[in-house]
């Protein structure tokens, strides 16, 4: 088995479109069904007060001191990369803001066997859909449910501002220590890391080189043997 955690915010394109790439080498990767991916939270800006939104291509262009004009162009350049991997994404209108209640009902719908689902619906909902996602407690709820988790449920995680915290900070603390300074941040096996969101090409030389290294022995050469069914007959696919 090989474990791939991947530190993500809502927040971020780039891991909106890394886990496509990803998920693309995946689907190639020969031993796919022992692959076991779990994710981590990571906040691009832990300081956003609780609830808060705003419009993204102010944002963008005030921290990276690019004119609107300019974020608004980055905006259209990523929509284009979306574009090139199939997945939706709105290049104009979309919001942005704190994401730590996000994070505590993906820990939530990790416990809950749902947490693919419910990155995937938060992912389609700040991405792909004109609403806004942050603050806005009625529609991360509808996401939430739209993942398949109970609405009751939700809404008294959410109540919560204790619940699943602690996961969220140990995730960020864990990710501080491994030196990752930004999303997405794969690590396979807790030994390789991968940053960004790279070519699929990347992410299969990472599994790859995760699965080669795993513990305990590893088959060099496969050739006829003995079994509980029987010996296998030299040129035959049976076995006597």
């Amino acid at each position: 088995m090989t474990t791939v955690e991947v530190w993500t915010d809502i927040n971020c394109p780039f891991c909106y479109l890394g886990k496509a790439r990803f998920e693309e080498a995946l689907a190639d990767f020969p031993h796919r069904d022992d692959v076991q991916v779990v994710h981590k939270s990571f906040e691009l800006d832990p300081t956003l007060p609780p609830g808060s939104s705003g419009p993204v291509v102010p944002a963008i262009a005030a921290k990276y001191g690019i004119t609107v004009d300019q974020a608004a162009a980055n905006e259209r350049g990523i929509g284009a990369q979306a574009a090139a991997m199939g997945l939706p994404y709105q290049t104009s209108g979309r919001d942005m803001g704190n994401s730590f209640d996000m994070h505590r009902l993906l820990h939530y719908a990790l416990d809950q066997g749902k947490q693919e689902a419910m990155l995937d619906a938060l992912y389609e909902g700040n991405f792909a859909e004109p609403e806004p996602v942050f603050g806005d407690t009625e529609r991360l709820v509808a996401l939430a449910v739209r993942a398949g988790l109970d609405e009751n449920s939700v809404r008294a995680v959410l109540a919560d501002p204790d619940a699943y915290a602690d996961a969220v900070r140990r995730d960020e603390a864990e990710a501080a220590a491994l030196g990752a300074n930004g999303v997405p941040f794969f690590v396979f096996d807790g030994k390789y890391a991968v940053s960004g969101a790279q070519p699929p090409e990347m992410f299969t030389q990472a599994l790859t080189t995760a699965w080669n290294d795993r513990p305990g022995p590893q088959l060099l050469a496969d050739g006829d043997t003995c079994g509980p069914d029987g010996c296998a007959v030299p040129g035959s696919a049976t076995a006597q």
